[in-house]
């Protein structure tokens, strides 16, 4: 069953074109990612509500949130991971 909260959560996601997979915890119901290869919007196929970090679910806080392929960022016009939901 999808993620339904209003909040972020952590994603993982496999482009259907090339096969490309990442994960993200900057995830949104409802709300895609770009493939960075193919440039097509992803849903994700899993998600998860964010919970303290734990193996996997550990964000890099050295890796920036590419925003130009956030559907959530773009809505927004700024980083999703500062919306206030």
């Amino acid at each position: 069953m999808p993620y339904k909260g209003k909040r972020r959560c952590f994603g993982e996601y496999q482009c259907p074109q090339c096969n490309r997979k990442w994960m993200s915890g900057n995830s949104w119901a409802n709300m895609g990612q770009e493939c960075s290869n193919c440039h097509i919007n992803v849903l994700a196929h899993k998600q998860r509500p964010l919970e303290k970090p734990d193996g996997l679910d550990a964000s890099d806080p050295t890796k920036k949130h590419p925003r130009h392929l956030c559907e959530k960022c773009k809505q927004l016009g700024y980083y999703c991971g500062e919306a206030q939901w």
